[in-house]
Formats: structure tokens, sequence, C-alpha cells
């Protein structure tokens, strides 16, 4: 995110982004999942099944997070679309595109993770932190790991 949040409100906005990148990840990883080829196919295969079921979890965590501090989830793949900075997969990647593009993903999602957790904190909710915390730790292991895989 470019701005300081500095309301509850900008707060539940910035989860809803969140809600709406991990939606737009998942669809991006389950369509990776069902093309991805090559003699990397088994080990990408089973690694984007792990990534979208772990997307789907943070999408229902967010959206658990938002009505329980008063705010009201994103739940449209209009209003994903419009609130994600992420883009949808464009068809035909290589798996070697397909790993790429996803350590491009979880930079933007990381970045955003960082000030969504800084305003959280300042605004005194460290539930919301505690629970963008978890998720930053696992996406930059992530990213780690198809980073190495590039390598």
């Amino acid at each position: 995110m470019s701005t300081q949040i500095k309301s509850h409100t900008e707060l539940h906005t910035a989860l809803n982004r969140q809600t709406a990148n991990w939606t737009l990840l998942g669809v991006k990883l389950h369509h990776y999942h069902w093309y991805v080829s090559g003699p990397q196919f088994f080990t990408l295969h089973a690694k984007f099944e792990e990534l979208y079921t772990e997307a789907a979890t943070y999408v229902d965590d967010l959206a658990e997070r938002l009505l329980a501090i008063g705010g009201q989830p994103a739940s449209t793949m209009t209003q994903y679309l419009a609130l994600s900075d992420l883009k949808e997969a464009s068809g035909g990647e290589t798996a070697q595109e397909m790993v790429a593009q996803l350590v491009k993903d979880f930079a933007v999602v990381t970045g955003e993770l960082k000030s969504t957790i800084s305003a959280a904190e300042e605004l005194g909710d460290q539930p919301t932190a505690d629970l963008l915390i978890g998720i930053r730790t696992s996406v930059e292991k992530s990213a780690w790991m198809l980073n190495a895989f590039l390598a």
C-alpha cells in the first residue's frame, strides 16, 4: 500500500485488499496447477495445490477477522478484481514463468502486509497484526522456496 493507514476504515480496506489478493492468487494457483507441464510437473503440480489451499485459508481468516472488527469483507469477483493489486494468469505460461510470476505476486503481497501490520499495531489491533504476521511469515518462506526453484 502506498498510503499510510490512519483509521479503522482504512484498515478494513487494507484487509479487503489482502482478501482480494488471496482470492485472485487462489484462482491463479488453480490455473497453474491445472496447466503446468514439463519436467517439473510433479513438483509444481503439488506445490501449486499446497499454495492454493493455503490461499483459501487466508481468505477465510481475513474475512472472518474483518467481520470480528466491524468490517465487511469483499465477496464478489467484481470486488476482488477492483481491490487486488495483482493480475490474473494470462494463460500459456511456462512452468518457469508461473513460478517467476508467483515470486512477483508474493513480493507485492508482502509489501502490503508490512504496511498493514504496522497500521494494525498503531491502531492497537494486535490480533489483526498477529494474523498478518503469520501470513507474512508463510509468504516469505514460500517466496524463498520459489526463488530457490528458479535459481
